[in-house]
């Protein structure tokens, strides 16, 4: 599977989601910060399979209809920290997609993601990620699952990891960081937590509109997830 993960700054990146799709021949892609009420239903051969309908800055997630299936999509909220309480700029900060792989005969679970800014803790962004996977579990116990955004986490990674890795998942940064408009707040914000997944590579894309980089994750099926789901 080849899955981008964009966050769109506040929707201004729109206007590039249809060449990412074409130019990678994407099967999924997972966007942040999207006015959803103005995302097209169709991009670059994909389809939408859900979004947000709660936040300001929304989720989305998109997928391809001759590979996949969208059997359940369901948004997610999680702890809120201050800044959701003052600013309400999500009330769903998880999307989460059950998908029957009609290529592998198999079902996967995927989703899109955007934590708490920078203004909270890693404590409650720990609890976000936590309570998510949890959530995504409860979509479809033992799938494969993958889980892509902006997990606004750019130190003491190594925490995080074994936190993750406690819960039965792989974290996996990106070849380069995501972020870097701001001296002091560059890093891998944008990141892969996966279950049942090889992850084979995440490439930071092209910096385009937005302050975020897109990145661009290729993950196999590990040989256990090949059957066919009940």
């Amino acid at each position: 599977m080849k899955v981008v993960s964009y966050n769109l700054r506040k929707h201004r990146a729109v206007g590039e989601i249809e060449a990412l799709a074409e130019e990678h021949d994407l099967d999924l892609m997972c966007l942040q910060e999207a006015d959803t009420a103005e995302l097209p239903a169709e991009v670059g051969g994909m389809h939408l399979a859900d979004a947000t309908r709660r936040n300001r800055l929304g989720l989305a997630v998109y997928y391809r209809r001759d590979r996949f299936t969208a059997t359940e999509t369901k948004a997610f909220e999680l702890k809120k920290s201050l800044h959701d309480h003052l600013l309400k700029p999500a009330h769903e900060r998880l999307l989460g997609s059950r998908l029957t792989d009609l290529k592998h005969d198999c079902d996967v679970v995927v989703a899109s993601f955007h934590a708490a800014p920078l203004t909270a803790l890693n404590s409650l962004r720990r609890e976000q990620i936590r309570v998510a996977h949890e959530q995504l579990h409860a979509m479809g116990p033992g799938l494969p699952t993958l889980m892509v955004g902006d997990y606004n986490y750019p130190v003491f990674k190594n925490q995080l990891t074994r936190r993750v890795g406690e819960n039965g998942y792989d974290l996996t940064l990106s070849d380069t960081r995501t972020y870097t408009r701001y001296k002091f707040f560059r890093g891998h914000f944008d990141l892969a937590t996966s279950m049942g997944l090889e992850i084979g590579s995440v490439e930071t894309l092209p910096r385009g509109t937005s302050d975020h980089m897109p990145i661009l994750v290729t993950a196999t099926y590990r040989e256990a997830a090949q059957a066919k789901s009940a």
